[in-house]
């Protein structure tokens, strides 16, 4: 071989090598999807095809790809201000968990399905609180999110969308409210803790009308009971007593029994 066919040869190599640098640099196109996201691939404008995680090659021009979150994402929607069944002004915030599932039904059915979704909890949260009453609606928090749940999920499958779970966060009420009901709290409490005073004096007025009828009954259980406070030596007590008539019928005991041993 030689010297012009090895140039020949060299110059042919260095050709094809700059040849594919040049193509490859300029129809070569390399998209990396990270796990957890879906990639939409555009070309020229228009969109082709969805693909999941992976390394991905095209040839050709003017390739784009888009990527779109497809795990579960939570959609806070702030504080609503909204009329209840009785006419009370209150703001409900919920949490909206939703899915992408379909990665070209949300990008090409509705611009934002974001925004979307948003407007449609908002719409759906006026909807169940105007045919509730307002205690209903602070006591029956997991019945209202099941039932947004079912509002948004039509919505949320045409735009390609699940909806996996709504969650009621926040009933916040007005100034005004909130010192009535404080107010009822507090007279509600006081009531209870009134009445339980009430209860606990009926039951000892009780104890000492049974104790008084018993003693009536029996006078010698005031000299037993006093002769038992005597002879506990734990007790320090000072017992002043202005009626000794208790101890009459141990004194005539006494007189009855001193004969008797004389004999």
């Amino acid at each position: 071989m030689n010297t012009e066919n090895i140039s020949f040869i060299i110059a042919l190599t260095v050709a094809i090598v700059v040849a594919w640098g040049v193509l490859r640099a300029r129809y070569l196109h390399e998209f990396v999807v990270n796990d957890g996201l879906i990639g939409l691939v555009y070309r020229n404008g228009k969109l082709t095809e969805a693909v999941k995680a992976g390394r991905y090659f095209r040839w050709g021009k003017v390739y784009r790809i888009a990527l779109i979150d497809a795990r579960n994402t939570l959609l806070p929607v702030a504080g609503q201000e909204v009329l209840s069944a009785d006419g009370i002004s209150i703001k409900i915030s919920v949490v909206v968990t939703s899915q992408v599932i379909d990665a070209i039904k949300a990008v090409q059915t509705v611009d934002n399905y974001t925004a979307h979704l948003y407007s449609a909890a908002q719409n759906a949260l006026r909807e169940v609180t105007a045919g509730l009453a307002m205690d209903a609606l602070i006591n029956q928090r997991v019945a209202i999110a099941g039932e947004l749940r079912e509002r948004l999920a039509r919505l949320a499958d045409s735009i390609g969308v699940r909806v996996h779970a709504v969650e009621v966060r926040d009933i916040m009420l007005s100034a005004d409210l909130r010192r009535a009901f404080s107010e009822t709290l507090k007279a509600k409490q006081e009531g209870q803790a009134a009445l339980e005073r009430a209860r606990g004096e009926s039951a000892a007025l009780r104890n000492l009308a049974n104790a008084a009828r018993l003693l009536e009954s029996q006078p010698a259980l005031i000299t037993l009971r006093f002769l038992q406070s005597m002879t506990d030596s734990g007790a320090k007590q000072m017992l002043v007593m202005n009626d000794i008539s208790a101890f009459v019928p141990a004194v005539r005991s006494a007189k009855n029994v001193a004969p008797a041993n004389e004999t």
